[in-house]
């Protein structure tokens, strides 16, 4: 049944739609291509974007490289490269911090558009290492969009991602790619990767802006940022962290993706809303928690998931094959960060991080089929004697507490600061053999309702304001 949404560990390398003719088999260059050809669409180009650069000119420069680049990318630069930075260098005094983006951005069309070669994976961590160590440790007199900074990281973890997948298919793989692996050993390592990340989040201080986002003092809407986070609270078995992060960037994308239609990455945008909501049904069927959801999310859901959400709550084999299923088309891109063992006989696997995550994942949901009857009955009781449930659910009194604890154990978890939290929406304490249910009621959110309201009727005063009366 989940043949539907394989796992395909080479989309890592297709994140974004190619033309039919740039297949796998692309080398990143065609056979027309003359990397030192600069047209003049490009000159001026370049010309522009690195005046407003120096001006410091940031709604151009985000015109240009939100506009201009995508728009020549797709008229000239569909099945090919852009021109070499070598070749642009003279037009812009051979700056070096922009020769450093240009290539940045270059190898950016590269994946989206081609497939890169093994030394071309090295060149663009090579890059990225060259512009890094200016950002974090030089003196940089300009101002970039903030959307250009994002996807700049965003792709760096992209191609981190991708060059571990690509490594690690060793078993087609050509003694010059071999030879390639073994000489730049240290392209991508997953250290150097995580330090680069670490020294950006102290530069940027954008935890602090994610604290003042808490707070409700600044709005951050980066997709990918909220898509991260919640699934890996999926993966920590942070159910309820988990549905709050989905919930609450599914509904911006519900708000607003009709603003982003024009954007290149709206294809992007709109496959992972159509995996997130794939990670809430499972968030929600291992742990229900509908009240933690707005009611524009919810029915969304619900016409997306429905019947398969109700076939996961009987955990019987069709309930495993669909979570499978959901789990495979929506999970994150597990990778193997260490480096391979070029030894024969050569092997891939690159799948087994996926694999085992997967094992994993469905071992949890089988531990949860006994604890949904303790659930179900917990439900319809306030108190109840441990000897009346035991008999309810056909086991003797010492089994009956061992499920009480595991389900106590599998209902809490720690949060990013180390607090325990609880998942369930049932929780209950046992006093002289009797167990006292506590039943969790939804907070109602007047607030939420009245500005659902208000937006509702500022969409239908602008439809009414549109339209022409004779």
């Amino acid at each position: 049944m989940a043949n539907s949404y394989d796992y395909d560990d080479a989309s890592l390398d297709s994140r974004y739609p190619r033309p039919p003719s740039a297949g796998q088999g692309s080398t990143g260059t065609d056979q027309g291509y003359d990397p030192n050809f600069v047209p003049d669409s490009v000159k001026t180009f370049v010309v522009h974007l690195y005046r407003h650069i120096r001006e410091k000119n940031v709604y151009e420069i985000h015109q240009m490289y939100d506009g201009s680049f995508q728009r020549l990318s797709d008229r000239m630069f569909r099945e090919s490269p852009w021109p070499s930075v070598e070749a642009i260098a003279p037009y812009v005094d051979n700056d070096h911090v922009f020769c450093l983006l240009y290539r940045e951005m270059w190898f950016r069309h590269l994946y989206a558009r081609l497939s890169p070669t093994g030394r071309q994976r090295v060149e663009s961590w090579d890059n990225y290492c060259s512009l890094f160590s200016v950002v974090l440790h030089g003196v940089v007199n300009m101002q970039l969009p903030n959307q250009w900074l994002w996807d700049m990281v965003d792709e760096f973890v992209y191609q981190f991602q991708s060059y571990c997948q690509y490594r690690a298919k060793l078993k087609n793989k050509a003694e010059e790619e071999l030879q390639l692996l073994r000489q730049y050993d240290q392209a991508w390592n997953v250290y150097g990767v995580l330090n680069y990340l670490q020294a950006l989040v102290e530069k940027s201080a954008i935890t602090d802006v994610l604290e003042r986002e808490k707070e409700g003092l600044e709005q951050f809407a980066a997709t990918d940022g909220y898509d991260y986070e919640g699934g890996t609270s999926n993966v920590l078995k942070m159910y309820v962290e988990a549905i709050r992060e989905f919930n609450k960037i599914l509904l911006y994308i519900l708000k607003y993706k009709q603003y982003h239609q024009k954007s290149p990455q709206y294809d992007q945008i709109l496959k992972k809303n159509e995996q997130m909501y794939a990670l809430l049904a499972i968030c929600l069927s291992l742990c229900p928690q509908n009240n933690l959801v707005e009611e524009n999310v919810n029915s969304q859901l619900r016409d997306k998931y429905n019947e398969k959400m109700t076939k996961m709550l009987r955990y019987d084999d069709e309930a495993y094959a669909v979570y499978d299923e959901l789990f495979t088309y929506a999970c994150p891109k597990f990778i193997t960060p260490s480096a391979p063992v070029l030894e024969e006989p050569l092997t891939n696997y690159n799948q087994d991080a996926y694999r085992l995550q997967l094992k994993l994942f469905l071992y949890e949901v089988k531990q949860q089929q006994l604890l949904s009857g303790v659930r179900s009955f917990l439900k319809l009781y306030s108190t109840i004697s441990i000897g009346k449930l035991a008999a309810y659910m056909e086991v003797d009194e010492p089994t009956l507490r061992t499920i009480l604890m595991t389900y106590k154990h599998k209902m809490h978890a720690v949060d990013g600061d180390g607090k325990i939290i609880p998942n369930a929406d049932v929780d209950f304490y046992i006093s002289e053999d009797i167990v006292h249910v506590v039943e969790s009621k939804p907070t109602k959110r007047y607030g939420d309702y009245f500005l659902r309201q208000i937006l509702k009727f500022e969409e239908m005063i602008g439809e009414l304001d549109r339209i022409k009366l004779d």
